[in-house]
């Protein structure tokens, strides 16, 4: 699946989940974990851990197997690794504390 496509399906699952103040940066050249971050909140760790779930879930579903999550038993943070793009989904507290936005934005 081309990455802009992989990108589209997981910002709709994001959004069809209810996640908040959703963010895509580009990280292409700048690291070589992935090429896309893309960050969101959710409101309580339940809602945090539904999105996630539930993005996991999709994408084995369209056949891109199954994704590894990290963090689900907290719920404060968790990732979702999707190859060249890395899902993080924060309460919104936690999500200000680690700043990722502010740590990969453009100077």
């Amino acid at each position: 699946m081309p990455q802009s496509a992989l990108l589209d399906r997981i910002t709709t699952s994001l959004e069809d989940d209810k996640a908040e103040d959703i963010v895509t940066i580009s990280l292409a050249g700048r690291s070589s974990l992935c090429d896309v971050v893309v960050i969101a909140s959710g409101r309580s760790t339940r809602h945090v851990m539904s999105i996630a779930d539930h993005l996991a879930r999709r994408l084995k579903d369209i056949g891109y197997g199954t994704r590894p999550v990290t963090g689900a038993g907290q719920g404060d943070w968790v990732l979702v690794d999707c190859g060249d793009i890395i899902v993080h989904v924060f309460r919104p507290e936690v999500r200000d504390y680690y700043d990722l936005e502010g740590m990969w934005s453009v100077q």
